[in-house]
């Protein structure tokens, strides 16, 4: 009787002893493979995937400057600050990479220039001839632009853990519109009152330098074809951006834009014979030296145009001659874009609390 009571408790004792053992293995092997699982974890695929993908709106206001034939100064990095002008933007922006975003943008804004406003008339050489050229210009710009924005420092994460700053910088494609307007004097080159004084009028149906004008083929502005109102231009430029929290930031950049065309100012190449214009605002508005004060004018020379009429013109200026230029048709025109931007991420919502 003893014996088989002692045999049962032997029996028990290996087999929890068995169990107990087994159980250890098992509970090893769980753990061991749940810290290799551990070890290894990066959260969801190292790429970039969908979740951190993310689509942003933008509205930004921009101020516009000029540079082209009614700047300062010749050379392209001459401009008028004091023309600095107003522009608006909205944006749309795809973000596709740690570092990269296709931008797309459509920004309204005005162009400003005028000689009498700008020259140096300290500058004896570019200065007065700008002076007394005493041209000016007012274009709106309409722009849709599609760009490539790479960041400086690259987020791996979803819009959540992107960084608290980068600088960037950028280079697309743009589609532009623009209408060159100048603004009429109160009479015509004969002294007789304009209907349109006192109006911004179109200039490229005047046809300033010849363009529906009947020339000869010997004249130097022979072939000259009336421009077009619709443009490319290669939009470039760098900025930085600022995270304001989960789901908004702010930017600053500053952007050049350059044309293929020499016709934003409507000022490219030689005065014509003021003869050959159509219409006596035509003429007004290509030769505008007379409205200077009459301090400001040297002597006036005169000549006999096509039409027949005699036409009084400050030497150098409003008669056709190989060095009586407009404009410098061998440069095209640039403007400058600096924008403020505030973005928001599409689809977003804070998550603060989860992270509390």
């Amino acid at each position: 009787m003893f014996m088989r009571k002692l045999l049962l408790a032997c029996l028990s004792v290996a087999f929890l002893s068995f169990s107990y053992d087994g159980e250890a293995q098992i509970n090893r092997k769980t753990l061991k493979r749940n810290n290799k699982r551990m070890a290894n974890f990066r959260g969801k695929k190292n790429n970039f995937g969908k979740d951190k993908r993310y689509n942003t709106l933008g509205f930004a206001v921009n101020a516009l400057n000029y540079y082209g034939d009614l700047a300062p100064r010749p050379g392209i990095g001459s401009t008028d600050i004091s023309f600095t002008r107003p522009g608006f933007a909205a944006s749309f922006n795809h973000r596709f990479g740690p570092r990269y975003t296709l931008a797309t943008n459509f920004m309204w804004g005005t162009l400003r220039g005028a000689d009498a406003e700008s020259a140096d008339r300290g500058d004896l050489d570019n200065g007065v001839f700008r002076y007394r050229r005493n041209l000016s210009f007012r274009n709106q710009i309409k722009e849709l632009s599609v760009m490539g924005v790479f960041d400086l420092f690259k987020n791996e994460g979803n819009y959540l853990s992107r960084v608290k700053w980068t600088p960037y910088a950028f280079l697309g494609v743009a589609a532009f519109h623009h209408n060159p307007r100048g603004l009429a004097p109160a009479t015509d080159l004969q002294g007789n009152p304009l209907a349109e004084a006192g109006q911004w009028v179109e200039l490229r149906p005047l046809g300033t330098e010849g363009q529906y004008a009947n020339l000869a083929p010997t004249d130097l502005n022979a072939g000259i074809q009336p421009y077009k109102t619709l443009g490319i231009a290669i939009p470039f430029g760098v900025g930085a951006r600022f995270r304001i929290n989960e789901v908004m930031d702010l930017s600053a950049d500053i952007a050049f834009r350059y044309t293929f065309t020499d016709y934003l100012d409507d000022v490219s190449q030689n005065y014509v014979d003021l003869g050959v214009l159509s219409s006596p605002l035509a003429k007004a508005m290509s030769y505008r030296g007379n409205e200077l004060p009459a301090a400001d004018q040297p002597a006036r020379t005169t000549y006999v145009g096509r039409d027949g009429q005699t036409y009084s013109v400050i030497p150098g200026y409003g008669q056709e001659f190989r060095d009586n230029l407009r404009g410098s048709k061998n440069d095209r025109d640039i403007y400058m874009v600096t924008s403020i931007r505030l973005t928001y991420i599409l689809g977003a919502t804070f998550h603060r609390a989860k992270f509390r």
